[in-house]
């Protein structure tokens, strides 16, 4: 019985240094808060891992109530165009000047696409956000349906029927050239 009392406290012991040193390190400011810092090893695991986690349990049994169409895809295409371009480029994959500067990179869906994620979890990006990046939550200015249309098209982009593709193929570019230096 001893013994498992010292096991027990060496376990809360440990635990207790480990929350220290933690602590420490935050107010010390070894851990960087910057945006333009490369985030460790430890700060992408634990945002992969409780982004996977709550995209899984939220879901489950979840399925898109809109039949794919033409005029569905376009209008996907369209509210990808009013609502996402910006941080995540048009058909040309280019980034914006502003997803240029995104901590945590916002990826390019032309070159860095979500076809192969659920249209479920698509969803859940869009109308919930990220915490900690940029991606914010659209649940109080798109509705539900316009959220699966844009999940719709994020799904079916690599394949649009012709109509929808020369919608996506019209988006402009957000990319902004930099700026010229005067001589």
């Amino acid at each position: 019985m001893k013994s498992i009392v010292s096991f027990l406290g060496g376990i809360i012991l440990t635990l207790v240094v480990l929350a220290g040193v933690g602590y420490l390190a935050v107010k010390a400011g070894i851990i960087p808060a910057n945006a333009d810092s490369k985030p460790t090893a430890l700060e992408n695991w634990v945002a992969n891992t409780a982004l996977d986690a709550a995209v899984e349990r939220d879901t489950k049994g979840l399925k898109n109530p809109i039949q794919p169409s033409d005029e569905n895809l376009t209008i996907g295409v369209h509210l990808y165009a009013e609502n996402c371009a910006i941080c995540h480029g048009a058909s040309d994959a280019k980034p914006s000047n502003p997803a240029q500067g995104f901590y945590i990179e916002a990826p390019q869906l032309a070159k860095d696409g979500v076809e192969e994620d659920p249209e479920a979890a698509s969803f859940w990006k869009v109308k919930h956000g990220i915490r900690f990046t940029a991606m914010p939550s659209f649940t109080t200015t798109l509705q539900d349906e316009q959220i699966w249309k844009i999940a719709m098209f994020l799904k079916q982009m690599d394949k649009l029927p012709p109509t929808a593709d020369a919608e996506w193929k019209k988006v402009p570019s957000v990319a902004i050239a930099p700026p010229r230096t005067s001589e």
